[in-house]
């Protein structure tokens, strides 16, 4: 379904077009008219703002332009019954107002339709997204979640749009560390190694940093580390074999938090770009981008500096012969645009790689690796989680909160919370509820603010029933459900055979907001900002309250309306939260 914004600019581009003439000189920038949402109900639904634009091109008086091309958009309107009312106001505006009989056909419609009304897309896209990457031996901490959620956010609706996603973990699993742990576990747990112990990823941890310890103070476990290093490399079989028993160990605990999550990945960490990395550094020197730099092999480019306004060096390949970041994610770049066949590709990765990227995307570009006007490449970057005194978000003891605890610790405030509310709930059921509200309230207090900024982290403000959070949105979504057991009609059979018909202004300034469902998800997909769905939703549970404040819909005459009026309303919610990996409760 056409979303209405995009009828109405259609229909009053066409009218501009019928009342300018398009040889003017500089009226071609304005034919496409200019048409936004209206901020303030009592304007209407929709503000056509091309008068006062085109009038200064015209130089003519914005009011006598706004008058002439309402009649022309009046007249195109007129067979689709679209339009309730047109005026013209304040320095030439034209404010529009939608009919109710048009937005009770619209609604009915986007009711039948599986997709909600939106549209599936002409061409299809191959959309890649990389998020979360933890390192391997290493737990996922808070620093972890606003990549993981917002990576997982942006897949989804990806998904919901039509188009073909893959999710990727590009864990780091790769480098010197990997050298001094397996010798660690050689000489002190050789155990674990041979598969007959399972370790806690705690337990990996504790031994790196100890592996870390001994690998400064002692030259001769120096040497073995350095020594397991090459023999990875090499790919030694015992090698190799030790550190895929380390990697699965990391994987037990990445997956539990993924679980909790709800969030699904496809892991493929920096080794498996390895061995494409000498064939990326030998392809650059054939280019003639490779300058040597203190023996590092380096790439640099314009318009990049650094200290004192010095060309600022990406390095390819460093003096000793070893790879970095920057080769590994040119070498990824390259094979999902040549293997992959991407169409878009969305890094999700904190604030403070957006220079990184910047320089990767650029050398990609310069390198030939793809042509941005084929291929639409973006770091999407967030900022941090704060404590409550405005730093990092750390424990009482200082040390970086754990993702699995904070996860855990909502989980059992949210319980706490339930227990008051629902005194007879049986365990597995308040447990079961106790999960979705924790995990959704977690998610939804991040994905509500804007992601480039930082966001201050607060149990008791995500899990309030008031304002804008999961709980109140949940709270909406449970009282429709509460409605349609008490009236008890089959909500299937109504859809097939009922249409809505809206009368209550509350009922219109509900469906006017159900139907921007696509408006929303086109602004989101533009823009990657998870916070404009949060908004929505937000707004579209406000609507709903105020009609069932204002509506009666058990025993009105309206009663199978409203019902499916209601319906259609748990449904966008549903879909919104969803697209924000959320899950829904049936009681609360």
């Amino acid at each position: 379904m056409q979303t209405i914004i995009d009828y109405l600019t259609e229909k009053a581009s066409q009218a501009i077009q019928s009342i300018i003439d398009p040889s003017i000189e500089g009226v071609d920038q304005f034919l496409l008219a200019d048409m936004t949402q209206s901020t303030q109900r009592q304007f209407g639904h929709y503000q056509c703002n091309s008068a006062l634009k085109l009038a200064k091109v015209l130089k003519k008086n914005p009011r006598q332009v706004a008058e002439q091309l309402m009649g022309a958009f009046k007249a195109l309107t007129a067979s689709d019954a679209c339009i309730e009312h047109l005026e013209v106001a304040g320095a030439g505006f034209i404010n529009i107002t939608i009919s109710a009989d048009y937005l009770s056909s619209q609604l009915t419609q986007q009711l039948r339709d599986p997709f909600l009304g939106i549209d599936r897309p002409k061409i299809k896209q191959k959309v890649i997204v990389e998020f979360s990457s933890p390192n391997i031996a290493k737990e996922l901490h808070v620093g972890h979640l606003r990549s993981t959620i917002i990576g997982e956010c942006l897949a989804r609706l990806m998904e919901f749009l039509g188009h073909e996603v893959l999710r990727l973990n590009h864990v780091g699993d790769w480098g010197t560390q990997f050298g001094m742990l397996i010798a660690y576990l050689k000489q002190f747990h050789p155990q674990v190694l041979e598969g007959k112990e399972t370790p806690l990823l705690t337990d990996l941890m504790s031994w790196y940093k100890a592996s870390k310890q001994l690998f400064d103070a002692d030259p001769v476990f120096k040497k073995k580390g350095q020594e397991e290093v090459v023999a990875l490399q090499s790919l030694s079989k015992s090698s190799v074999q030790a550190w895929e028993r380390i990697c699965y160990i990391s994987r037990i605990a990445f997956q539990e938090i993924y679980g909790l999550l709800d969030v699904s990945l496809k892991e493929r960490g920096e080794s498996y770009y390895n061995a494409s990395l000498p064939i990326i550094v030998q392809d650059l020197e054939r280019k003639g981008m490779i300058t040597l730099d203190e023996g590092a092999k380096c790439i640099f480019l314009e318009g990049f500096e650094g200290k004192e306004d010095k060309p600022l060096p990406m390095i390819i390949q460093k003096s000793d012969g070893g790879y970095n970041y920057s080769t590994t994610d040119m070498a990824a770049l390259k094979q999902r645009i040549d293997i992959e066949h991407a169409d878009r590709i969305i890094y999700v990765v904190d604030a403070g790689q957006s220079l990184h990227f910047q320089m990767i995307f650029k050398a990609c570009e310069k390198a030939g690796y793809f042509d941005p006007k084929k291929v639409y490449v973006e770091h999407v970057a967030f900022g941090l989680v704060l404590g409550g005194d405005g730093k990092k978000f750390k424990t009482r003891s200082g040390d970086t909160e754990k993702l699995i605890d904070l996860l855990h610790t909502a989980v059992e405030l949210a319980k706490n919370m339930l227990k008051e509310r629902m005194p007879d709930s049986d365990a597995e059921s308040l447990d079961r509820r106790a999960t979705i509200l924790g995990i959704d309230a977690v998610k939804y207090a991040d994905l509500s603010c804007y992601r480039l900024k930082d966001y201050a982290f607060s149990y008791e403000r995500m899990l309030k029933f008031e304002g804008n959070t999961a709980a109140f949105l949940l709270y909406a979504y449970v009282r429709i459900q509460s409605i349609q057991r008490k009236i008890g009609k089959d909500i299937s059979s109504l859809i097939q055979n009922v249409a809505i018909d809206l009368k209550h202004p509350s009922e219109v300034d509900l469906a006017i907001h159900i139907r921007r469902f696509g408006e929303i998800l086109n602004v989101f997909e533009k823009e990657l900002a998870p916070h404009k769905l949060c908004e929505y939703l937000y707004q579209l549970a406000e609507y709903f309250n105020a009609f069932f404040r204002d509506c009666r819909v058990e025993g009105s005459e309206e009663e199978t309306s409203r019902l499916l009026l209601c319906e259609l309303t748990a449904r966008i919610l549903e879909k919104g939260l969803f697209i924000l990996g959320l899950k829904t409760l049936d009681k609360m």
